[in-house]
């Protein structure tokens, strides 16, 4: 950046950077989805892979990773802590790994779902039907590119 550049000029500049964005955008959603998860005792990431599982009762943890785009490592980071608190089993069938809910995995969900809905009354009709449209059809059109680089 050239060192004449005004704060304002820079704070403009970052405002117009599709990076900068979408990194403040996804830190502001965190903290509300952080608050959101915090009556289920899980974080936002081990709510949603315990909802995947309790909602097939079996899965694959390969399945998982590429449904949620997670790497493996962090796919087996969640899952042990999930495994440490009894909330998902999981076994090894050859090279697969196969998650199954547990009764005390069942029994969140419900505060899971009272979580992700009240997650959702936090932003929904900031943007009308169209504009949440639009943005998902282009953060998908960005994400598709992107990955293929």
């Amino acid at each position: 950046m050239n060192k004449n550049n005004t704060t304002e000029e820079q704070a403009c500049s970052l405002n117009g950077c599709l990076f900068f964005t979408t990194v403040k955008l996804s830190r502001v959603f965190g903290k509300i989805a952080e608050e959101a998860f915090s009556k289920t005792g899980l974080s936002p990431s081990h709510a949603l892979l315990l909802y995947l599982v309790n909602q097939k009762e079996e899965i694959l943890q390969k399945e998982l990773g590429e449904t949620l785009h997670l790497t493996p490592s962090t796919i087996t980071r969640l899952i042990e802590k999930l495994e440490h608190k009894s909330l998902v089993s999981k076994r090894c069938e050859g090279k697969s790994v196969i998650l199954s809910t547990t009764p005390q995995g069942l029994a969140l969900q419900k505060n899971i779902m009272e979580s992700w809905n009240f997650l959702y009354e936090q932003y929904h009709g900031i943007l009308t039907e169209e504009e949440t449209a639009q943005f998902l059809t282009l953060s998908k059109k960005l994400l598709g590119k992107l990955e293929n680089n």
